[in-house]
C-alpha cells in the first residue's frame, strides 16, 4: 500500500487529525508489542536493541533514527512531507507515553492479548497517516525510494526489514512470535481496514 493507492479525506483539519490520531495510535501499538515481551515488529527490535546498547529509551531511538533514516532521502531523491517530520518527531514520544504508561502483563494471555493488539493498532494506523496524504514516515520513504531505482515493492520492504530485523537480534532485541505475528498480519490487516474505515466519502 502506499499513499497513491489510499483516499484521502480533503479538509485540512480533518487530514490533520488523521495523521496525528495515527500516529498516537501507532505509537501505542508499538508500546503494546514491547511490553507483551512476545517480540517486536522487525524495526522496533532494532530500536529496541539500539536503545539498550545505548542506555536510552526506543522512543529516543525511534526518533534518532528517524531523523538519520532521512539523510538516505537525499541520493534517493525523496522529498519529506509535514507526515514525515511529524512522524520523526512524534512517533518516539507516543511510544515511550505508551510504555510509560501501560502494566507489563506475566500472563500469557494477557501478553497474547498485547500483541493481538499491538499489531491491530499499528494496521489501523497506517492507513490514518497515509491516508492524510502528508507524505510517508522516513522509513517507508527508503523504501518507495528503493522502488523508484527498480527495485520491486516486496524485495525492497524485505531487504530493509530482514537488514534492521538481524541487526537488532544481535544487539538484543526483542525477537519471538509477536515477530512472526507482525510479519504475517500486517499486510493483510492494513488492507483490511482501508475497506472497513474509507478514508474518503463516496
Amino acid at each position: 500500500m502506499s499513499e497513491a493507492t489510499v483516499p484521502r479525506l480533503g479538509s485540512l483539519p480533518a487530514r490533520l487529525v488523521r495523521l496525528y490520531g495515527g500516529l498516537a495510535l501507532y505509537g501505542a501499538g508499538i508500546g503494546l508489542q514491547v511490553e507483551s515481551g512476545l517480540g517486536n515488529d522487525p524495526w522496533d527490535v532494532f530500536h529496541q536493541g539500539l536503545g539498550l546498547r545505548a542506555g536510552v529509551s526506543i522512543g529516543t531511538i525511534i526518533i534518532a533514527v528517524g531523523a538519520l533514516v532521512m539523510l538516505l532521502w537525499i541520493p534517493l531523491k525523496q522529498k519529506p512531507g509535514l507526515g514525515t517530520i511529524s512522524n520523526v518527531v512524534f512517533l518516539g514520544l507516543f511510544a515511550d507515553a505508551a510504555i510509560f504508561l501501560l502494566p507489563t502483563p506475566d500472563l500469557l494471555a494477557v501478553q497474547s492479548l498485547y500483541v493481538v493488539l499491538g499489531v491491530g493498532s499499528v494496521a489501523l494506523a497506517t492507513v490514518l497517516y497515509i491516508g492524510a496524504g502528508m507524505g510517508p514516515g522516513p522509513r517507508d520513504g527508503v523504501m518507495t525510494g528503493l522502488v523508484r531505482l527498480g527495485l520491486s515493492v516486496r524485495l525492497a520492504r524485505f531487504l530493509i526489514e530482514i537488514t534492521v530485523l538481524i541487526a537488532g537480534w544481535l544487539l538484543g532485541g526483542t525477537v519471538g512470535v509477536g515477530t512472526l505475528v507482525f510479519a504475517l498480519a500486517i499486510g493483510p490487516l492494513t488492507q483490511l481496514f482501508t475497506r472497513w474505515f474509507p478514508l474518503a466519502p463516496r
